[in-house]
């Protein structure tokens, strides 16, 4: 049966009762510590799949077993998140004034 948009009902309806989704808080967690060694892009996923997954599990439909890791997961990357902004607003603001400095546009 096709389901409608607006349909209040998510994959999780279907599973049997009593049935949780594995918690990915080691893969949220190494997402995390990467972000900060390789690419802060995986910060972000880090960030994101954390808070999805924390979310899920207050609901009670993800294993609370691996709260902890998400947590330290999810944290890792909302700092790694926190720092890319601010450093790339310290780059902008830098190159400007180094623009300015030059003169600007000739």
């Amino acid at each position: 049966m096709p389901r409608d948009f607006d349909d209040e009902r998510d994959d999780f309806d279907d599973l049997p009762r009593g049935h949780v989704e594995p918690h990915r808080g080691t893969l949220i967690l190494v997402l995390g510590i990467l972000g900060f060694v390789v690419c802060g892009f995986l910060g972000i996923a880090a960030w994101l799949m954390g808070k999805r997954d924390l979310e899920l599990m207050k609901q009670g439909r993800m294993d609370k077993e691996g709260e902890a890791l998400t947590r330290v997961g999810y944290i890792l990357g909302l700092i790694e998140t926190i720092l890319m902004a601010v450093s790339l607003v310290l780059v902008c603001v830098i190159f400007g004034i180094s623009f300015a400095a030059r003169g600007g546009a000739r």
